[in-house]
Parts: C-alpha cells; sequence; structure tokens
C-alpha cells in the first residue's frame, strides 16, 4: 500500500467538511450564522367538536387555513374531538400533510403533548376543550391560547338565567398566553366575570376563513334543480334550540323543557323567513334553496317553510332533502346571490368567501350573533326577540336580492375588516411563538 496516496486521498476526503466547519466557525464568530435553520414550531390545534352542524366542521379549516396563510413556518396538528361522517376524508383533502388524531389515539396525544411547543384551542361555542387545556396545562407547562370563542357559551332555554362562568374557565383564560374572544358581548362578560388576561381582544370567528370547496357536487346539485349562479338566494330555518334529540347518532331522549321553548316559538321565528321569501320570489327574477346548517333541519325547512309557502312561490323554490357536509355548502353558497335566515355558520362562510348574508339571532343562541355588529354589518343583524327589527327584515331581504352589486359591495366591506383582524390575531400567535407572520 502507498502510503503517501492513502494520506493523499483521505485529505481529498476530509477537507470539504473541515473547511465547511471552519466557515461555520467563523460564521458564528462574526455574528453571521443566521443562515443556519432554525427547529420549526410545533402547534397542536384543539378543535374539530362535532360532525353533524356544518359551522363545527368549518371552525377546523378555517383556522387552519390562516395558519397555513400567515405562520406557514409552523407545522400544525390536529388534535379532533369528532372527525367522523367524511370530516377526516374532508380535511384531509385540503390539507394533506395534517396529522388528525382523537383522544382515543392516546399515542398520538402523548407524543404532541411531549413534542408540541404551543396549543391553539380553535374556535367554537364555549371553552369547549377545557379538560384537554388543563391537561395540557398541568402536564407541559407549556403555553397555550385561545382562539376567538364566545363566553360563557350556554345555549339555555332562559338565557337571561345565565349569569356565571365555570370556575375553570376563567382560571385557564386568565393563565393563557392570550384570550381572544369572537363577540364583544363576550369580551366584556369575560372582563366582569373575572377574566383579565392582559391579551384579551375581538377575533372573528375562525369559519369566516373556511375555502373548503366540492365544486363538482355543487354545481351537479344547482343544474339538476334549476338554479342558475347568482340568481338564486339560500335560506337556513332555525328551532330556538337544537333538537339533538331528532338526531339518531346523538342517542338523546327528548328534553320537554327545550322542545316547549322550540314549539312555542318555531311560527314566531320562521314566518318572517316566509314572508321574505314571498316577496324575493314575487318581485325578483331570484329563486330560493331551502338548506340545513344542521342534521334537524332538513325536516323542518320542509315543514315550517315550503309546506307553508303559495303555491305560486313554491314554484321557484327549492329544498334540499338531505345533509351535506361543509365543501359542498361553501361551494354552494359562493354560487349564490346571498344568504338570509336564523343561522350563524353559513353566513360566516359565505361572508369569509365575499358572498352577502343577513343574520337573524335570538337569545338562546348565545351573544356570538353580535359578531355582525363588530364587523360592521350591523344593517344585517335582526334581533327576533325584537318586533321592530322583525319589522325591518323583508325589506332588507329584498333589498339584497333586488341590488346584488350593492350587496356585495357591503358584503366586501365586512370581509375586509375580518381579514384585517385575522392578520393582526395570527401576529399576536406569531409574536408568542417567536417568529414572524406574514
Amino acid at each position: 500500500m502507498n502510503l503517501a496516496n492513502s494520506n493523499r486521498r483521505g485529505f481529498l476526503t476530509s477537507a470539504p467538511l473541515l473547511a465547511a466547519s471552519l466557515l461555520s466557525l467563523d460564521a458564528f464568530a462574526s455574528g453571521t450564522a443566521g443562515s443556519i435553520p432554525k427547529a420549526r414550531k410545533q402547534l397542536v390545534l384543539r378543535s374539530s367538536w362535532q360532525t353533524v352542524n356544518i359551522g363545527d366542521i368549518g371552525h377546523t379549516p378555517g383556522v387552519l387555513h390562516l395558519l397555513e396563510k400567515h405562520l406557514p413556518e409552523v407545522d400544525v396538528r390536529l388534535w379532533a374531538g369528532d372527525v367522523g361522517n367524511g370530516v377526516r376524508e374532508m380535511l384531509a383533502n385540503r390539507f394533506p400533510k395534517l396529522e388528525i388524531f382523537t383522544n382515543s389515539d392516546n399515542e398520538a396525544v402523548a407524543r404532541a403533548m411531549q413534542e408540541c411547543d404551543f396549543l391553539l384551542h380553535g374556535s367554537g361555542p364555549s371553552l369547549v376543550a377545557r379538560s384537554d387545556v388543563k391537561r395540557w396545562k398541568e402536564e407541559t407547562g407549556k403555553p397555550y391560547g385561545v382562539y376567538g370563542i364566545t363566553f360563557p357559551g350556554v345555549y339555555s332555554e332562559d338565557p337571561k338565567e345565565v349569569v356565571e362562568a365555570n370556575p375553570l374557565d376563567i382560571e385557564l383564560l386568565n393563565a393563557a398566553a392570550f384570550a381572544f374572544f369572537r363577540d364583544s358581548v363576550s369580551l366584556d362578560l369575560a372582563k366582569k366575570l373575572g377574566v383579565h388576561n392582559a391579551a384579551m381582544e375581538f377575533c372573528p370567528d375562525g369559519a369566516f376563513a373556511v375555502d373548503l370547496k366540492n365544486d363538482a357536487a355543487a354545481t351537479a346539485f344547482i343544474n339538476e334543480h334549476g338554479l342558475e349562479e347568482g340568481k338564486f338566494m339560500c335560506v337556513l330555518p332555525r328551532n330556538r334550540l337544537t333538537p339533538w334529540w331528532e338526531i339518531p347518532s346523538k342517542n338523546r331522549s327528548i328534553d320537554e323543557k327545550k322542545n316547549a321553548r322550540n314549539e312555542l316559538m318555531r311560527e314566531h321565528d320562521n314566518a318572517p323567513l316566509r314572508e321574505a321569501i314571498i316577496a324575493v320570489v314575487r318581485q325578483t327574477p331570484m329563486k330560493i334553496l331551502l338548506c340545513p346548517e344542521d342534521e334537524t333541519q332538513v325536516k323542518l325547512g320542509k315543514q315550517i317553510i315550503l309546506d307553508k309557502l303559495p303555491e305560486d312561490v313554491k314554484e321557484k323554490v327549492v329544498w334540499r332533502d338531505r345533509y351535506w357536509l361543509t365543501d359542498e355548502a361553501v361551494s354552494t353558497y359562493v354560487r349564490s346571490a346571498g344568504i338570509f335566515g336564523l343561522e350563524m355558520h353559513s353566513p360566516i362562510m359565505a361572508l369569509g368567501n365575499g358572498i352577502p348574508a343577513i343574520v337573524g339571532r335570538f337569545a338562546e343562541q348565545t351573544s356570538k350573533g353580535f359578531m355582525w355588529r363588530d364587523i360592521g354589518l350591523n344593517e344585517w343583524l335582526f334581533d327576533f326577540d325584537n318586533e321592530a327589527d322583525i319589522a325591518r327584515y323583508v325589506p332588507a331581504v329584498l333589498a339584497m336580492a333586488q341590488n346584488p352589486e350593492a350587496a356585495r359591495k357591503k358584503a366586501a366591506k365586512g370581509r375586509k375588516f375580518v381579514e384585517q383582524r385575522q392578520k393582526e390575531t395570527m401576529k399576536m400567535l406569531g409574536k408568542t411563538l417567536d417568529i414572524q407572520s406574514k
């Protein structure tokens, strides 16, 4: 063996490594070592509350889209409550790299607790996952934040009695890196009930950012039923309180008190929707699509709206006879001229995609409806506990149908406000994670 050649070959092999090491040391000494990549931040989103309501489904893809858009250098995992009924597949189609797990996957939960730097509680009707946030806080000691909830979020047949909050909620909100509320009424109430987090702000519901699409299904449906893009309006009826006992998967017995409240108010609340439909059909070229936000509203739409319409109006009204998922709903809404009714999240997802939306609310729905006022669309917010508001409902719907261009401009103004708030709140999350948002 030629020792000289061997030494020469060894030098040639090691020289590049030695040079790289010297360059790295030189860069470190001179303070220019910024080219060395930092480890990506790991975030776990606690969300996905249930699948029988397209709004509860919508919270998750909305917040995921915001994280993707504003904090692309963060790796995100989804700690979901429920992703059954095709929701897991729908999310995976939009976010193919997303790891999704539920509480039943103990290994994935444990890994997230160990590996993730931050837990983000997603938008929702309340601090839904308080027990998991508590566990994160106690077991990891790592930071967490709450992104756009209603507080305290109690759906009661007598909401005037709801004046207290869960003490655990107050404790967790105070210890959070930030506590964002999706309506100003919740924000003010939180302050009154003892939440004193230094970073408390209004943050629009995450579902505003939903960009899920199922264009093929939406196009097939509207073509099958003679609806033309931009020439129909979507209408969503509602009971005062969701009759969960009508959904087989919930396996609940009837709540007689809530059912009695629903029966008492059903005609009062939905009659203005029928009157608005009659005005739109008879005074404009628009058609109507009756559609559900939750499974119980399929039957309700036929019983309380369609069956009670005059025959000449029925001819221009399409009843959707089955529940749908969020992607098909959004693809349908964006083909419409606007939305009105008694639900919240269909208007949210429509407006987030530039479609005008009128919101009808009542006390049993909690304070979430007031976010329409908070984003500058108070003219499109109607309190169905106020007869004066009900009296101006039909003219407002008719004006939207008669002046679609003006309605879209108003919707664009509200959307712009929402997107600015989304940008600002994501920037606060970025600062918490010690990274720059986009």
